[in-house]
């Protein structure tokens, strides 16, 4: 008996740890959320369209999507650098085709050539995870040029249970996207064809995207289960207006003042890529990578 529980003691320890950093990540040792001050949502933030389906409580946005129309919000500032997040909870079941955004635009500005860099929902069907798609877009998206760098991943949790922290860091340098400060992409300026460099806007959406969303449109939104709805909170935005002085500094993803994700970070991040990406741009071979030269740069 005294040997069968020696054994499983060693079981239990074996298969513990294993278990937990498979499924979750390592601890990123530095949290840039909490450099930034949470602000309510009028005090950065504005209507875009479907005000009849924004609603404002406490501090909490509800946007939501019916057969109707979708919602989506802009800041009311743009931006030439800076840390952007807002903490968001998904709606759980069938919300194949519905897409819930936050993101960098500049396509109000600039029709037909912009810069944008997203972060994406992209709705599922039951039993099936919630696909988080990053992308950038340089000069250009709606041209009829377009040239996404996705990045996609199923998270380490239900983003459907809680509220969970999710942002873009853009300096001139790079752009880190973040899910609850962990690092799961960096996109680094390898040239200024590749990167974003006019000032941009942060927005915020839910709308019907059936012809591609979920599964390459294998599935549509389906009515019969809306309203379909996202909530947003703890809205943060600091760094570089498009109207600060030029000696306005960039913010940091790190403690470095230059902006380099720490030895920790980058752990964390290969950590998330190892684990839960499930799409790089770079590495599919049916795409023309002469278009994306940084994939090889």
């Amino acid at each position: 008996m005294a040997l069968f529980h020696l054994f499983l003691l060693i079981t239990i320890l074996m298969v513990i740890p294993s278990s937990i950093n498979a499924y979750w990540p390592p601890s990123p040792g530095y949290w840039p959320s909490s450099k930034f001050r949470s602000m309510s949502f009028y005090n950065g933030y504005r209507n875009l369209w479907g005000p009849q389906h924004q609603s404002v409580d406490q501090n909490a946005l509800t946007i939501w999507l019916d057969s109707t129309t979708g919602s989506g919000f802009k800041s009311v500032k743009p931006f030439r650098s800076g840390y952007f997040g807002a903490s968001i909870k998904l709606q759980p079941g069938y919300t194949a085709g519905v897409i819930t955004a936050f993101y960098l635009s500049n396509s109000e500005a600039h029709p037909g050539e912009h810069d944008e860099v997203d972060i994406e929902f992209l709705g599922t069907t039951f039993g099936k995870p919630y696909t988080l798609q990053t992308n950038v877009y340089i000069r250009g998206s709606g041209d009829g040029k377009i040239i996404g760098r996705e990045m996609k991943f199923h998270l380490w949790f239900d983003p459907t249970r809680n509220f969970h922290h999710y942002a873009i860091l853009w300096s001139p340098k790079e752009l880190i996207f973040l899910v609850d400060d962990v690092p799961i992409r960096r996109y680094p300026r390898k040239s200024a064809a590749t990167f974003p460099l006019r000032p941009m806007w942060v927005y915020g959406s839910i709308w019907d995207a059936s012809s591609w969303a979920t599964e390459d449109g294998k599935y549509k939104a389906d009515y019969r289960y809306q309203p379909f709805v996202a909530r947003f909170t703890n809205f943060k935005a600091g760094g570089c207006s498009a109207y600060s002085p030029a000696w306005c500094r960039p913010v940091s993803a790190s403690p470095y003042r230059s902006g380099r994700l720490t030895q920790q970070q980058y752990w964390a991040m290969r950590w998330v890529q190892s684990h839960h990406l499930v799409y790089d741009y770079c590495r599919d071979n049916k795409r023309d990578h002469s278009l994306t030269p940084e994939c090889w740069g």
